[in-house]
């Protein structure tokens, strides 16, 4: 059962885990049903097609497993072109990092994040659930590009409510390059109508 508040379910660090892993499981079997046709399709992040967004979502991965063995350069933030098996390509970054946060000791380990404030250290339960309502939205952003459904647990959901309600809101995400754009009002949805909405996203999208 997940916790209702942020900070019990930052307690819960294993268990943490496990959702991220889910969560990034569900984001390669998305990624999965993708052709080299889809590559140039506009996504839901605005002005990125979708072989922008699968950079990033690689980089991303190999970035936060780098900074659960203490690595902070930020050259390995920075998005790579795509290879000739993007599918492969997303598949081993996405194994590799949840094979980082299973391992020994990852859940007292400071994260250095440098796209964050400047490098600011977080400690590792903050540091995944950051990644994982990021796994949670944009496996619906692959989705939605390729016009299929995904679906997560309502447990998963309810994890992701949590970690999407503690994210700021306000002018700072009006700022260049801010992960999230402002919240959109919804009258009523689902679960994951709702994380997407209180981070930006059009759960309608593209309308």
């Amino acid at each position: 059962m997940i916790s209702s508040t942020y900070t019990e379910l930052l307690a819960a660090g294993p268990e943490l885990v496990s959702l991220d892993a889910r969560a990034v499981r569900t984001s390669i079997d998305v990624v999965s049903r993708l052709t080299a046709a889809d590559l140039d399709a506009p996504t839901p992040c605005a002005g990125w097609a979708l072989r922008d967004l699968l950079e990033h979502m690689i980089v991303q991965h190999y970035g936060f497993a780098a900074a659960s063995r203490g690595e902070a350069e930020i050259a390995l933030w920075k998005p790579q072109p795509l290879g000739v098996d993007p599918i492969s390509e997303y598949r081993a970054a996405a194994e590799h990092v949840v094979a980082a946060f299973t391992a020994d000791g990852v859940l007292e380990q400071g994260f250095p994040l440098p796209e964050v404030r400047d490098g600011v250290v977080l400690p590792a339960p903050l540091s995944i659930s950051f990644h994982f309502v990021d796994y949670v939205v944009h496996s619906w952003d692959v989705a939605r590009t390729l016009g299929i459904p995904v679906e997560f647990d309502e447990d998963l959901l309810a994890a992701a409510l949590v970690v999407a309600q503690g994210v700021p809101d306000g002018d700072v995400r009006l700022a260049p390059n801010s992960p999230f754009a402002p919240i959109v009002p919804l009258a009523d949805g689902s679960g994951l109508d709702q994380v997407l909405a209180l981070l930006g996203r059009s759960p309608h999208w593209p309308n």
